[in-house]
């Protein structure tokens, strides 16, 4: 599976057999959002519009990938979204913010103003947000509501230079391994050691 410039595509792995594509998520202005799937479910993003999902079903010989739904407001940004349970968490373009939204129906559990566009990641019960401003959010995965446990600015930042829709943003996904979170921007790379105290 991979998003091209015609839409998400399904192939199979070992042919190279053409099975499925969806071209819904190609609305937007660019093809950047990677795809997430689960139970024969598979949900795209279309940069600044929306995202949707479909569901894979044989037919015949091969596979139908029938549209579930297409929302205005889901998760689209370049920064991807992440699938917790039974919810998917991810940042929407121009700076409106984190959303949650019910994978297989794409209702919008809640949405969060109070974050801007950015990368998102997963780890321990939490949704790790690199703001495009460079800003830093960490905020509970739940679905029940927007429960932000703390925001920061890593320190000693590059000066931005470029303005404009793509300017210099902060578009690298923050990165979790062996207890430490690596955040990564204009040249600078920062680590910091996230593991629970014993």
């Amino acid at each position: 599976m991979q998003f091209l410039s015609k839409g998400i595509v399904g192939v199979d792995a070992k042919t190279g057999e053409f099975l499925w594509r969806y071209k819904e998520v190609v609305k937007g202005p660019a093809q950047a959002f990677t795809p997430v799937a689960r139970d024969g479910y598979v949900y795209g993003g279309a940069l600044s519009v929306g995202g949707g999902a479909v569901r894979l079903k044989p037919d015949g010989a091969g596979v139908a990938a029938e549209q579930v739904y297409f929302e205005r407001g889901l998760p689209n940004g370049f920064g991807g979204a992440v699938l917790v349970g039974d919810y998917l968490y991810g940042a929407r373009t121009a700076g409106r913010g984190l959303v949650a939204v019910e994978f297989t129906t794409g209702k919008i559990k809640w949405q969060a103003e109070s974050t801007g566009s950015g990368s998102v990641t997963y780890a321990d019960g939490h949704i790790y947000l690199h703001e495009e401003n460079g800003d830093f959010v960490l905020v509970e995965a739940t679905e029940e509501a927007y429960r932000e446990k703390g925001r920061f600015t890593p320190p000693n930042q590059q000066k931005r230079k470029q303005a404009g829709q793509f300017g210099e943003k902060a578009f690298a996904y923050p990165v979790i391994a062996n207890g430490r979170l690596y955040i990564r921007d204009l040249g600078t790379l920062w680590a910091y050691d996230i593991k629970a105290s014993r």
